[in-house]
Order: C-alpha cells, then structure tokens, then sequence
C-alpha cells in the first residue's frame, strides 16, 4: 500500500476514539475492536478479517507517541493545502509526484512529506542521499502457466496432481545480489536506489523506471558469472496442486501465490493450470451431466421392456422402457451426474439406440417378413 493510502486513512475513526484521546482510551478501545473481529471468532469472514487488520494498523501507528505525532503533522500537512497544483489559489509550484509520497526528494535541506512519514512506514535514506528517500519499489512476481491432462474418471471426482513449474528465483550463487562472490552491488547514482527516474512534462514531472539500473535501483560492476548480475535464475521446482472435482476440458484454474516470487519483499505471483481432460470410452459431458448412449432390441423397443444403464462408477442402473420407444429417446437417471460445488449432483443422461441385427436365421427372417406384411411397413411403404 503506498504512502498516499495511509495518509488519507482516519486511525481514529478506525477505533472509534477522537483525536485527543489518550493512551489508555486508545488501547481500550482496541481491545474491544480486537475481541469482536478477531479471525478466531469469525472463521471463514473475510469481512472480519479485513476489519481486523485495520484495527491493528490504526493501533500500531496511534499508541506509539512519536508515530502517532508524525501521522498528525502529516494529516494536518496533507489537509491544510500546504502542498498546491500549479496554477491554484495562493499561487502554485512545480512539483514531482514522487516527491509529495516519498519518491524522490524535494531540493536541498528538504524532505517533503515523504521525509515527515518516513519514521511511520520505514523508508531509508540512501548514503550521501540530500534528504531523498530510497525505498526499493516491491515487485510482484510473475504469473506462470503450464498444463495438467488428467483421465475423464480423475476431473470428475478429483485429483491431486504433480505440477513441474520453472520459474525466474534468486541466483543462488550470489543469493540474489547480481554481484561476483566477494562483492556487492553500488546504489544507482542515477535514481538513488528508487529504481525511478523523473521526466519533466510540462508543469509536472513524470516517473519511469530508471533506464541505467533497470528499476532495481543498484547497478553491478562485477556481476555475478552464473546469473550475469540480474540476480535471478531459472530453477525448477515440483508441486502439488489440487484439482477440483468436475473441473471441465479447457477450464483455467488459478493457485494464488504459487507462481514466481517477488522481488524487494514483493508478493508471489500465481499460477495458472490449464486442464486438458481425456475422453471417456462410454461416457460424455454436458455441463454438470453425464451422458451416455444405450443400445437397446428393437423388440423391447416396440413391445417395452428393461433398459441396463451403466454408471461411472461401475454399477448399473435398470430402467423401464415403454412400448414404441424410438431411437434417440433420452431418458433421465437423476443424481448419478457430476458433483456441484453446493454438493449436489447433476444427472446422468441416457440416450436410446435402436440396435438393428446383422444377421438373421431364417426363422427370424420369416417371423419379419409376416410383420411387415400385416403392419404395410417395408420396402414402398415411404412411396404410398
């Protein structure tokens, strides 16, 4: 979170206590606040925990007297109009951005907010810096993609699945520094270590990431031979992602902060799995149901009988056709489909296929000619 965001929080009004409460009202105050929306007593509640780290922000900063002086005089600075766009009321400077929030400095003998917050949210002063800050910018590591092919049987019940992943990690030959063993790297005399330079554009100046150190903010004289001084190298590394049940064909699934690490205390990035699903020898998929085709006689079909339906998890099922089923008729075996993430199943699907012999002895042969002959159905029949 940047300097600006906790500046315009109200720690006060966090708590729940006015700006001149003491001590002991501030840590009353947090006690309570602490006791409701503690993570133990409101498992699973996002809310809650979100509140909770709020609480103890606003606390860490307002019981120590000297933080919670230097967040006054910086909320008094902030609201009162002391810094001005060009151009406003009063009359206005030029000013960096980067320099109202702590990233970069603000001219000889003068800190500007930045320096006021430092104290509070632990910036450093880079060596020979005239009042500058020099925090490292944290960079989030990179997403990372690859794929899993699990059986028809496996995306249906779930699995748990190796995933061999090669990511960007710190060299290990010089613990991530890009600088030859016996060395180290120099702060960039170019940004003072920010890993941002300014460019005027017109009344404002605008931040990039400094073109000589790349954005790290340190330059390497005599890099490292293994990583030749990006300080990062390729490794492998073996994980075990968990697939969920009814993950489909093509489906995208995402494993927060399993992907490459940050750098300068960054998050981790995620990693993304595309599942491929192999086919099933008997059974299809549509949506949460399964589907499968039935050959069924073509006397059963007529005259009615009992259909055998096969399951996926190797039993059957007996159904009861009715007389003059056609081919093509699906019938609806409920709760034997795929598992929802409710817990509920979807259904399983039949469909009919009216199976026409290729052979016939001659007795068979006869009894349908006797039929087609007292039914008019046959050959011509289509033409009448």
């Amino acid at each position: 979170m940047s300097t600006k965001d906790y500046v315009e929080k109200d720690y006060y009004k966090i708590l729940g206590v006015s700006k001149d409460a003491s001590t002991a009202e501030i840590k009353k105050a947090y006690r309570k606040l602490a006791r409701q929306y503690h993570p133990d007593s409101n498992k699973n509640d996002a809310n809650a925990e979100e509140r909770f780290k709020e609480i103890s922000e606003a606390y860490d900063v307002l019981a120590d007297e000297k933080r919670r002086k230097e967040y006054d005089e910086a909320r008094t600075m902030f609201g009162s109009g002391g810094f001005r766009f060009p151009g406003s009321s009063g009359g206005g400077t030029t000013f960096d951005f980067g320099d109202l929030f702590g990233g970069g400095t603000t001219g000889a003998g003068q800190g500007g907010l930045g320096d006021i917050l430092g104290g509070i949210f632990g910036q450093r002063r880079s060596p020979g810096s005239a009042g500058g800050t020099t925090t490292r910018r944290a960079r989030r590591g990179a997403d990372i993609e690859t794929e899993a092919t699990l059986s028809f049987d496996d995306a249906i019940a779930g699995t748990t699945v190796p995933i061999k992943t090669s990511s960007p990690h710190p060299c290990r030959t010089c613990a991530g520094t890009g600088a030859k063993a016996g060395t180290l790297p120099r702060v960039c005399p170019s940004c003072e270590g920010t890993g941002v330079t300014a460019r005027g554009q017109g009344t404002f100046s605008l931040t990039e990431p400094c073109r000589d150190c790349r954005g790290r903010g340190l330059v390497v004289d005599d890099p490292c031979p293994v990583c030749s001084g990006s300080g990062r190298a390729t490794s492998e590394h073996t994980i075990r992602a968990r697939i969920p049940a009814g993950v489909a064909d093509g489906q995208r699934i995402r494993l927060r902060g399993k992907g490459a690490p940050g750098e300068n205390g960054g998050n981790p990035g995620d990693l993304y799995i595309m599942v491929k699903v192999s086919a099933h020898e008997t059974f299809g998929r549509s949506g949460d149901h399964l589907t499968v085709t039935v050959p069924l006689s073509f006397p059963d079909a007529a005259l009615g009988g009992e259909m055998r339906v096969p399951t996926l998890d190797g039993t059957t099922v007996t159904l009861r056709v009715p007389a003059g089923t056609p081919s093509g008729r699906v019938f609806r075996v409920r709760g034997r489909g795929i598992r929802r993430k409710d817990g509920t199943r979807g259904d399983l699907l039949a469909t009919v296929e009216v199976a026409v012999p290729d052979h016939l002895d001659d007795e068979a042969k006869e009894l349908l000619q006797k039929y087609r002959a007292a039914t008019g159905e046959g050959t011509g029949s289509a033409e009448r």
